[in-house]
């Protein structure tokens, strides 16, 4: 079994935002379909700043804690500074994923930044 630090454990046993907004202003779904893991991220944004996030996530337990980590990092913030959260930060954040996991981390921003791309192209839609 690899090994996993105590954050990492935490936000799997303890996971955050876990759910799925309702009437989300955005929406990112992505997929690793080697390991199987998939996240689904819906976002409320309200002056340009993401004003609540939630998750599904389906995957091992660092998939689960990479969604619950993304998730708190992002809440508060601007779309902006929200699109620069990183796959490293997350794992950073995280203390670290064992090697042969790391791929788990990659999907966590990637799904947050296309809840923000379909955020900002409804918007664009509607001007």
């Amino acid at each position: 079994m690899p090994e996993y630090s105590d954050k990492v454990m935490e936000h799997f046993t303890k996971p955050r935002n876990i759910g799925e907004l309702e009437n989300p202003d955005g929406m990112g779904e992505v997929g690793n379909p080697v390991c199987g893991d998939m996240m689904k991220f819906t976002i409320k944004v309200k002056d340009d700043r993401i004003e609540d996030v939630k998750y599904l996530t389906f995957g091992c337990g660092a998939a689960i804690a990479v969604s619950s980590m993304v998730s708190e990092m992002a809440k508060g913030k601007t779309l902006d500074e929200a699109m620069k959260i990183t796959n490293k930060q997350v794992a950073e954040e995280l203390n670290g994923l064992p090697g042969n996991k790391m791929h788990c981390s990659n999907l966590g921003a990637d799904a947050l930044h296309k809840a923000i791309e379909d955020y900002r192209a409804k918007v664009n839609a509607d001007s």
